[in-house]
Parts: C-alpha cells; structure tokens; sequence
C-alpha cells in the first residue's frame, strides 16, 4: 500500500503499462519533455524513449487519426486531449470512426485506442478547460467511458482501459489530481463497469462519478448530522452503466439524487433517472432528481462556484426529496 497522488497513480499506471506491453506508446501535446500540462507523463519520454512518448502537433484530429492507423496495425495507442474543450476537432475520428470500425468489420478489426481526457471545472481556468463533455460520448456506441475518482482506481482503470480490445475515452478529474489516497499496486481494483458503493445508507442514495464523488461524500456527512443516513455510489463507468447496482441500492433507500457537472439538460443524470423509474418505480418515495451544471457555457472562472454542484446544492435535493415524501405521506 502506496500513499500517492491522483495524479502520481495514473503516472504510475502508464508507467506499467508501457513496461508489460511493448505494443503501446502515447501521443498528445506537450506529454514528452515538458511532461503534460499537468505532469502526469513527467519521466516517461526520459525511461521509454521518445518513439513510445511521443510529442505530438497541435492538431487533435491528427492525433486520433494516428491513433487509429496505429491500432489497426497491431499498436495499442494511449493519446492525451490536453484539456476537455480541444477534444472536439477530433470528435468525427472518434464517433464516426473509432466507435464504429469494430462493428462496420463485423468484429474482423479492433481499434484499442485509450484517450485521454482531463475533464470538469474547479480550476479557475478559462474557457475550453472546463468542460464536461461525457453524455457527447456516452450517447455513441462501440465507446467505454472511464472516470475515476480515488488514486487507487486512478491507478488500475487506466490499465484496465489500456487493455480493453474496445475504444476507451478516460475522463481524468482534474481538480482532483492532487488528492491524495492509498494505492494497493497488488491488488487490482474491482472492474470498471462495476459501480462502488463508497458509503453505505438507508435512507437515499446518491450517484456521481469523478469530481463530484468527494462532494457527494461530504454531503452526505453533513446529512448525518441531520439524521440521514445517506448511500453514496461512485459510478466509474459511465458506459456502460452499472444499473444492477443503482437499482439494488435504490430499492433499499427508495430515493435517488444524481449529481454531475455537466448541465443537467440532457445530462446522464436523466438517463440514470429514467432507468430507475423503468426498474424500481414502485421503491421510490419521491422523484429522482438531479444536481448538477446549469444549461449555458461554462462561465468565467470568478463565478464557477456558482456554477459547481456544490454540498449545499446537493443537500437542498435531499431537503427537497424528503419534504415530497412527507407531503405524499
């Protein structure tokens, strides 16, 4: 058991994937000398040489594109977005191609490519670097999307994403990069597509994933001291989605709240909500309801906190779930 950074595992990580597999390498802007924006690639040109970290152009489309050509000659290619918002020159190479070459083959063809993508505000930067572009993804086929939200998750799902024979986009929350937590480097963590319950309760459940979990967390400490014993599930995978769980969880608490940063109009926190209602309808004890960004461009830094799904807004829907259950009652 390793004391480390967010960060500092999903370093650790590549660096174990690039050792095991000669067949991977990493492209994207800035990962070589300079290490990433963020230093998450720091030493790694220096130990596997620069024709396995590669310093690519400033040209997001060049660097799927690539990426795709690579894996179809055998290659399992890990390419960095540097930040969330310059994902989009590259997004027709991954929907229109990577998401579909698999199936358009009848499954002749694999296309292992992992990107990488920091994701989610709480930085105080500018525009584009922001974002939280998940349900974009999520509503493609023939994509897996990881997010985690702990150093050790950090550490084995970036692994398990490099070893997927499916295209895998990897959102890392970046204000959480420097959270430290312990790392077990012998034992993997639970797969992927299996969603945590990271704090058990009786009395309503609370789903998010990434950034949003130490949030999600506190509230529901801060609930306790109200008397309510809240469930927290760290989602993970947000393609699929682990529903077997949310539902289990659900049927036992009868209330949901689903907290994301993105805007909550057409955010996954209505499919989440949709499925519940489909599933376990007859459990709940007020309507699903969902925390989370406003329908606008993420605003200038000065006013994010307005923005952000915070503990108080989080809080409020638990109020506001309760006070339905009582005036049902």
């Amino acid at each position: 058991m390793e004391r480390m950074t967010l960060a500092k595992a999903l370093n650790a990580g590549l660096a174990r994937v690039l050792e095991e597999d000669p067949t991977t390498l990493m492209m994207g802007e800035d990962i070589g000398k300079l290490g990433g924006v963020y230093r998450i690639t720091e030493g790694l040109q220096a130990r596997f040489g620069e024709d396995r970290v590669i310093d690519s152009p400033l040209a997001e489309s060049g660097i799927i594109g690539t990426s795709i050509g690579l894996a179809l000659r055998g290659y399992r290619p890990i390419a960095e977005i540097q930040f969330d918002g310059f994902v989009f020159p590259g997004f027709n190479q991954i929907t229109s191609q990577l998401a579909k070459l698999r199936m358009r083959s009848e499954g002749k063809l694999t296309v292992p490519v992992t990107i990488r993508i920091p994701f989610g505000g709480g930085i105080g930067s500018i525009e584009h670097h922001s974002e939280s572009p998940e349900a974009l993804f999520a509503h493609t086929a023939g994509l897996r999307i990881m997010t985690p939200a702990t150093p050790h998750d950090a550490y084995w799902m970036i692994q398990e994403a490099v070893q997927s024979q499916d295209p895998v986009i990897f959102f890392e929350p970046k204000r959480r990069y420097w959270m430290k937590g312990d790392v077990d480097t012998e034992h993997r963590a639970a797969p992927a597509a299996q969603a945590q319950v990271v704090r058990a309760g009786s009395d309503a459940t609370i789903v998010a994933w990434g950034p949003l979990v130490p949030v999600a967390l506190a509230a529901a400490q801060a609930a306790q001291e109200d008397g309510r014993d809240v469930e927290v599930i760290d989602l993970r995978s947000l393609s699929p989605i682990d529903f077997d769980t949310i539902t289990a969880s659900v049927q036992r608490t009868g209330r949901l709240i689903v907290a994301h940063e993105a805007p909550t109009f057409g955010g996954l926190g209505g499919e989440i909500a949709a499925r519940v209602a489909e599933r376990a309808f007859y459990a709940l004890e007020a309507p699903v309801l969902r925390v989370g960004g406003f329908h606008m461009p993420y605003p200038p830094s000065k006013v994010e906190s307005h923005y952000l799904p915070d503990i108080d807004r989080i809080l409020d829907a638990l109020d506001r779930s309760f006070q339905h259950s009582e005036v049902s009652a």
